[in-house]
């Protein structure tokens, strides 16, 4: 595995497993419940709609994976993203922010809209504090890993 493919892996992992975690706390502050294992199978509704509610472990790996998969996905792009255009590594923090609002606006506008979970009414506290959470567990660690493997990469050139 190249260097690069490893760190992708790794920052995958992380933004991802950050991103599952907030989505954790947010669901006990909200709810007061500790059954996480229904997070996933709201996330694998997003295919297979109301019937992964009543779902068993099928629906949960689903969920985890597709969790998992979109996490990548982003990671994958930030990656691709990152040599292409300068400024991203001119300020991590700027570039941090402005890719998780860019995740947050995906997510919302294109990927939840198109998908079978059910459609929330749209909340500007819920929708504030869903974008701080994709600006820390995503932007960040995305920023952050990037901008260190590419120095490095460039030092070593």
């Amino acid at each position: 595995m190249s260097s690069r493919n490893a760190k992708i892996l790794q920052a995958g992992l992380i933004a991802g497993t950050l991103d599952i975690l907030s989505a954790f706390i947010y669901y006990y502050i909200k709810s007061g419940k500790t059954n996480f294992l229904v997070i996933f199978k709201f996330i694998a509704s997003g295919i297979f709609g109301k019937s992964a509610g009543d779902g068993g472990t099928a629906m949960i790996l689903a969920g985890f994976i597709l969790h998992y998969a979109i996490a990548f996905a982003f990671t994958i792009f930030f990656f691709w993203l990152y040599p292409k255009v300068n400024v991203m590594s001119k300020n991590r923090v700027v570039t941090a922010v402005v890719y998780g609002l860019f995740v947050w606006s995906v997510m919302n506008l294109i990927v939840v809209p198109l998908s079978n979970t059910v459609h929330r009414p749209f909340k500007i506290e819920g929708a504030l504090i869903n974008m701080g959470i994709l600006i820390l567990c995503i932007g960040f660690p995305l920023s952050f890993i990037a901008n260190a493997f590419f120095r490095k990469r460039s030092l070593n050139n």
